[in-house]
């Protein structure tokens, strides 16, 4: 058996000095050297993941806004017409293409999140996010400069492409740089960006298209996420656990070539000999990288088999897509049914400004709980559950109210007992795989809440609505769901569940150790393979 690479014959005393210092450095888990650049402190990164979410969501709320969706062209019988407006009104959409818009994104979120979660075994995962918000950018200006239905659909689905990367990645790098005793409040603030991006989107749609155009409010999304795009490019690029450096994987350096001049022949040194070298270590990477490439699908189908075989990930996403089922349905439909059920003159306001203030105080106290209660996977289905039926409760009975006052007081309420589940079902998606399975189980969690969640109720419900043509009646159909979310969750609390966050941290230290790049890069990276020679 080969024990290792073939050693320097003669090695210099600086060449020994050398090796000593790289098995020094490989004693330190890479990640206290490169993925923990001195500026990226654990809260500046909080801060930054905050801002990028919060702009993701300022989209969706922005769209679903009177400002910027706007309305049909409407004609009374006496004969006086009302031109349309906004998206609706320019491109003379009926409610079930209004309804469309809202979720094409989904189409490139599908498509896209898996791909970014596998990836995220090869490359490293910040530049991933980079690449994706890079999408982002692009896709949110062209929506802006969109000509017809079709047009601003297939930008829509553009979004959905540079969201996916960030949404299977932030997540699980805070729960690494979050504190031990708060980590739940930690996602917590992440996720409270969610409806307080959503309600600033109400505001800043209604504003922008009141007062400029429907257009700028895209091209202003465009230009505040481009800052970020760029960052994730320039700044040191962080690890995640559970995944090997990405540097060490692309080490193709072989002990040929650990540096010119060492192969000589009477003093003289070879630069055939080293041009031979460099060509046969370039073809070797080559080779190593298409086995890469043919070896990710089958990878991905055994981590998605992983996912859909344990139970308490497939109780708290099933929970999940009847929750935000009601929610997406709400943050797209809510201006405009409360606009026709209490007449609000300002109904993007009035919903943007209940949906900010419960969105944060809820979604920041469902994480301060959670931590309370001891930040389990049990417990964590027990406040799901029990938040959620409460909140239905009493967004069921502000909808049966005919004031306007009754009604902005109960459905505060529900909004803010529905909201404390943000940072709970987060927790489990990510406590209850493998570290190396975090990004893929919430791309596929994201994937699943959207797919069978918003995207099809945004428009179920505008059929719904032009079928029974009462917006009262819709939304009490619609809030009903949230009953069947509560039960699902229920039975998660009876669950064998095991938190497996820390079940991958010894193999990670081994693995740290054994990918980490002494100084003369090469030797080490090629242990691992001569050693299981026969």
């Amino acid at each position: 058996m080969v024990d290792g690479p073939p050693k320097l014959t003669n090695p210099s005393p600086a060449s020994n000095s050398l090796h000593i210092i790289g098995s020094e450095m490989a004693k330190t888990p890479i990640g206290d050297h490169a993925s923990n650049p001195s500026w990226f402190t654990p809260k500046r990164l909080l801060i930054i993941f905050c801002v990028i979410n919060m702009l993701n969501y300022v989209d969706r709320g922005a769209i679903a806004s009177n400002g910027v969706n706007g309305s049909l062209k409407t004609c009374s019988e006496s004969g006086v017409c009302t031109p349309g407006s906004g998206i609706q009104g320019d491109f003379n959409l009926s409610n079930f293409q209004d309804g469309v818009l809202s979720s094409a994104f989904m189409v490139g979120l599908l498509v896209a999140s898996p791909i970014f979660a596998s990836l995220a075994k090869s490359h490293n995962p910040f530049r991933l996010i980079g690449v994706g918000l890079s999408f982002w950018t692009f896709a949110t200006a062209g929506c802006g400069s969109s000509f017809d239905f079709w047009s601003i659909a297939i930008f829509r689905m553009l979004v959905g492409v540079g969201e996916a990367s960030f949404v299977s990645l932030a997540a699980p790098f805070i729960d690494d740089n979050a504190p031990v005793t708060q980590k739940t409040a930690w996602l917590a603030m992440f996720y409270m960006c969610i409806p307080t991006g959503i309600a600033l989107g109400y505001v800043y749609g209604g504003f922008v298209g009141e007062h400029f155009n429907w257009r700028y409010a895209f091209w202003g999304e465009a230009i505040l996420m481009l800052p970020f795009a760029v960052l994730g490019f320039v700044m040191k690029p962080l690890q995640l656990k559970g995944f090997a450096p990405a540097e060490s994987k692309n080490a193709t350096v072989g002990p040929e070539t650990e540096g010119p001049g060492l192969s000589n022949v009477n003093g003289g040194v070879l630069i055939r000999n080293e041009l031979i070298s460099n060509n046969a270590s370039n073809k070797a990477s080559k080779s190593r990288g298409a086995f890469k490439m043919c070896n990710q699908f089958p990878r991905f189908l055994i981590d998605m088999k992983m996912l859909l075989l344990d139970k308490v990930y497939v109780v708290n996403v099933l929970g999940y897509v009847s929750y935000n089922f009601v929610i997406g349905a709400y943050s797209y439909w809510g201006p405009k049914a409360g606009y026709n059920i209490y007449h609000m003159n300002n109904a993007d306001m009035m919903f943007g400004g209940i949906t900010i203030v419960c969105g944060i105080l809820g979604t920041l106290a469902g994480g301060y709980i959670l931590d309370c209660m001891d930040a389990t996977i049990s417990n964590a289905f027990k406040l799901l559950s029990g938040a959620t039926f409460l909140g239905a409760i009493f967004c069921f009975i502000s909808f049966c109210l005919k004031g306007l006052y009754g009604f902005i007081a109960l459905f505060s309420v529900g909004e803010l007992l529905v909201f404390a589940t943000q940072a709970p079902v987060n927790y489990v998606c990510l406590h209850c795989v493998r570290p190396s399975l975090r990004p893929l189980s919430m791309a596929m969690s994201t994937v699943a809440i959207h797919i069978f969640g918003d995207v099809p109720s945004s428009p179920l419900v505008g059929i719904l609505q032009d079928h029974v043509n009462n917006w009262r009646e819709t939304t009490l159909i619609l809030t009903s769901v949230l009953f069947l979310a509560s039960g699902i969750w229920f039975l998660g609390v009876f669950l064998d569940s095991v938190d497996r966050f820390k079940l991958d941290s010894e193999n990670q230290s081994v693995q740290s150790k054994a990918t980490m790049k002494p100084l003369l890069e090469g030797e080490d990276d090629e242990m691992p393979d001569t050693s299981t020679g026969p």
